[in-house]
């Protein structure tokens, strides 16, 4: 709907309506009306068909009939949560007037607004998982990302080279709201995305992105910081900045700090690994069966939170990853206690957030004071630990005494949901505040005293004094009592058998009771605001607090899982290479029923690359990826599913393990495929693990054998990277005779006569055969189908063998059973024809006509 300018035709209501929506032209307007969030226009017919709700009309304006929707503010959070899932972002706007001294509508103003990444609101978090603001930026080829939580403040800077790197970014972080300026080129990375907003030009500007963080920090410039040589990314930051002052509408005390990550500092994963790796998120988009879903036994939701966020950014310095490992091997012994006292903490990080936005309510403050009641029992614990992480933790988990006191005194046991209706501040916090109280209870001494007081003047011994929520205080006598009842009596109210009757005292006393309850709720509620206020100076404290408790708990998880799944601690070297002994896959050994079949596996500086081959269903991909998977648990800091493992310096971690369509971007499988081998053979180095599966499926069996050849030889003789390389094409094998560092390996199987078993076990030595069509029988394929693939077979096994150009290798009997190979389309048409014909079911005539044709084509 476009607002005109000229709202004089509108009632006054809807020209205060036009006039916020106004402020607001892309998002939903609630707009509060009593005891409703109400929704009005095109937001109205929106809103309806987002939250499946009644569209209805309200009178008229400007002479037409106005379309509304409306949700109820007491159940407003869930319909927030609705909107916030799909990506809207809503405007709140509340009564700030005092509806009895307002001439016209009652003024409102838009309080805060809600979206998708600034949400602090606990209903509208997936307690487990981050919930990001993120903004994008470019300059002169290099791209900028700031990503803040705003429900913790933590707030981090990345800056790039290139846009793949930029993707990867984005799969990782995976943001709920994404902020990219309005000349921003590439398109691809933001188009459908959910919750990406345009933002103008101006608002990422260098120099005003520095202005707005110092104003922060409360800093002259960002020196302190090392941001300074990363400026398309704080340009980003600036965005993100300005744009968490226009919604939240408040000071953000708990955003105290920035920092650029560095991506030296971590071992790379790009985009397609994460999502092959499976690390928090499946193939099909779900959790379980997850690597996470496997570590994760965190005992708080930001222990989980920091889980995540380790496992995808693995660290690459030897040094901190052995001091998480210290750590875990000394809490072996000690984490089911910890574990018992870190469940009793919950999650403080996002209630210290809610503290500092001021938007913290009742139950907010008891499960802060719950949670620093529980620290002295976990200091003594944290003291007796030695390794130096722990200490770390130790030294910021100390109790802070005052601000638990504080609490205990001045929030009740058990206080309701929010402070609108009283009864969250604790007696004898306020002497004031319990003066109003008593008196708004009513003292009930004063009520009997009256009460007998007046009976005995009057001699009505029926005579009651009693309260009700319409009448408030009244005298209550009984029908026959009506000659008794003296002339100061007033009537309020006339029942079937009893009348009820106010005296000037008793409404005095009733004014003044009624009184004290509006004194006593605001005094509550004033009160209530300066809690906010004592804990202010605590916030930096208490994020530190919530830090170490959380990177406690990830550790705690480590300890408890290297104890129950039977992992050991893995050993870092200094020497390129990787050593499993009976390694298994810590995602599918929980998912079988049966036992895993663990393997070994080396790679070092004389033993580069194994070429990997087997049937399909052997496990293959079952050994590439749990590789990948022990070495990425070894530099988050967990112990890892082996009887051993050592292994050496990693910079990045590649997979190219199966493919699919990129229907978005215009790309064939095939063309994906080549796309992150290109990525791979560009960026991976001497101490990078790359995983390589199947490589040249999607093309003709002569190219796709001389890519993967080439890729294979690459690989071993230039980049020298560690690679495991998994094949169909069987004349790869003959690589180990001809390249130094480069060992045959595979999966064996045992056939039983049409039937085959799969044995898992890792040989030396390339694999007898490929088991293609003993799979394909597994899968349900027809026996006639069968059948004729094994006729198929023995002739094309008849063949001789075509030399691949450059390669001196060719092509064998195995590899007989691409589909695409070349063989098959020159085999002559009137052959198959022949094929296809049964003699005795000619009659003679018939056979003579086929000889005439045959002959003919011939």
């Amino acid at each position: 709907m476009t607002i005109s300018k000229d709202l004089s035709a509108h009632t006054p209501m809807m020209q205060q309506y036009l006039g916020l929506k106004s402020e607001h032209p892309d998002i939903l307007l609630f707009y509060r009306m009593g005891d409703f969030y109400e929704l009005f226009f095109d937001d109205a017919k929106r809103a309806a068909a987002l939250l499946d709700i009644s569209l209805t009309k309200r009178g008229q304006s400007a002479g037409t009939p106005i379309p509304m929707a409306g949700v109820p503010y007491h159940a407003v959070e869930g319909y927030l949560a609705r909107l916030v899932q799909l990506g809207e972002s809503v405007a709140i706007c509340e009564q700030i007037g005092d509806p009895a001294t307002s001439k016209g509508p009652v003024e409102r103003k838009v309080v805060r607004i809600v979206t998708p990444g600034t949400v602090t609101d606990e209903a509208l978090l997936n307690e487990r998982q981050d919930n990001l603001l993120c903004a994008i930026t470019q300059l002169r080829g290099q791209f900028g990302l700031a990503q803040l939580d705003i429900s913790s403040g933590r707030f981090l800077l990345n800056q790039v080279d290139n846009s793949d790197d930029l993707a990867a970014l984005l799969q990782r972080l995976n943001p709920a709201e994404l902020l990219y300026p309005e000349d921003f080129a590439e398109h691809y990375l933001v188009e459908k995305r959910k919750g990406a907003r345009r933002r103008p030009v101006w608002e990422f500007e260098l120099s005003t992105a520095r202005r707005l963080l110092c104003q922060q920090f409360g800093t002259k410039d960002l020196l302190s910081f090392g941001v300074d040589d990363a400026p398309v990314a704080l340009m980003a930051a600036g965005c993100v900045m300005q744009y968490v002052k226009d919604t939240q509408r408040a000071a953000l005390p708990h955003i105290r700090a920035v920092a650029l990550e560095r991506a030296q500092d971590n071992i790379v994963l790009d985009a397609a690994t994460r999502r092959n790796l499976e690390l928090t998120q499946n193939l099909a988009g779900n959790y379980e069966h997850t690597l996470a879903a496997v570590l994760d036994r965190s005992q708080t939701a930001m222990g989980s939170r920091q889980l995540k966020r380790w496992i995808h950014a693995p660290l690459r310095d030897q040094h901190a990853v052995n001091a998480r490992l210290d750590a875990v091997t000394e809490l072996r012994q000690e984490y089911d206690d910890l574990q018992s006292a870190l469940k009793q903490i919950g999650d403080i990080e996002r209630v210290i957030a809610r503290l500092a936005l001021r938007s913290a309510r009742p139950r907010d403050f008891a499960r802060l004071r719950q949670a620093l009641q529980q620290l002295p029992e976990l200091a003594p614990a944290l003291a007796q630990l030695n390794a130096a992480q722990l200490v770390q933790i130790s030294h910021a988990a100390k109790p802070v005494p005052e601000l638990c006191q504080l609490l205990q005194q001045a929030i009740v046991d058990t206080p309701p949901v929010l402070i609108r209706d009283g009864g969250v501040i604790a007696p004898g916090y306020n002497a004031e505040l319990d003066q109003w109280r008593a008196l708004a209870t009513g003292a009930t001494d004063y009520l009997e005293q009256l009460e007998q007081r007046e009976r005995e003047r009057t001699g009505i011994a029926s005579l009651k004094v009693g309260f009700n929520k319409i009448h408030g205080y009244y005298i209550e006598t009984g029908r026959s009592a009506d000659t008794k009842v003296p002339p100061e009596y007033v009537r309020r109210q006339t029942l079937k058998n009893n009348e009820r009757y106010i005296i000037p005292e008793l409404k005095e006393y009733e004014d003044k009771v009624l009184g004290s309850q509006s004194k006593a709720l605001a005094l509550e509620k004033q009160l209530y605001e300066q809690l906010f206020d004592l804990t202010a100076p605590y916030l930096a404290q208490l994020q530190q607090l919530a830090q170490a408790l959380a990177e406690l708990d990830v550790l705690c998880t480590f300890a408890e899982r290297a104890d129950s799944l039977n992992y050991c601690r893995p050993t870092l070297t200094t020497t390129t290479g990787i050593v499993l002994e009976q390694a298994r896959h810590p995602v599918v050994e929980q998912v079988l029923t049966e036992p895993f079949i663990a393997n070994p596996l080396t790679l070092n500086s004389t033993r580069r690359m194994l070429m990997i081959t087997g049937p399909n269903m052997g496990g293959k991909s079952t050994y590439m990826r749990q590789t990948a998977l022990i070495v990425l648990m070894a530099y988050i800091g967990c112990f890892v599913p082996a009887q051993s493992a050592s292994i050496g310096p990693v910079d990045r971690i590649f997979t190219r393990i199966g493919a699919s369509d990129d229907l978005a971007s215009g790309r064939s499988t095939f063309m994906v495929e080549m796309t992150e081998t290109a990525t791979i053979l560009h960026h991976a180095t001497e101490h990078s693990l790359v995983l390589m599966d199947e490589i040249g499926r999607g093309t003709s069996t002569y190219d796709g054998l001389s890519l993967a050849w080439a890729c294979a030889d690459y690989l071993a003789t230039k980049i020298k990277a560690q690679t495991l390389f998994a094949t169909h094409y069987f004349e790869l094998t003959e690589l180990a005779e001809q390249l130094p560092g480069l060992a045959n390996v595979h999966l064996d199987a045992v056939e039983h006569g049409d039937d085959i078993v799969f044995m898992h076990h890792i040989q030396e030595g390339a694999a007898s055969k490929s088991f293609g069509l003993q799979v394909a029988q597994l899968a349900g394929v027809p026996k006639p189908v069968i059948q004729r693939a094994q006729h198929k077979l023995l002739e094309l096994e008849q063949h001789a063998k075509p030399q691949v150009s450059g390669a001196n290798i060719t092509v064998s009997p195995q590899s007989a059973l691409t589909p695409q190979l070349s063989l098959l389309e020159t085999e002559h048409p009137i052959i198959e024809q022949l094929r296809d014909i049964n003699p005795d079911d000619l009659s003679a005539r018939q056979a003579l006509e086929l000889l005439y044709q045959l002959k003919q084509q011939l």
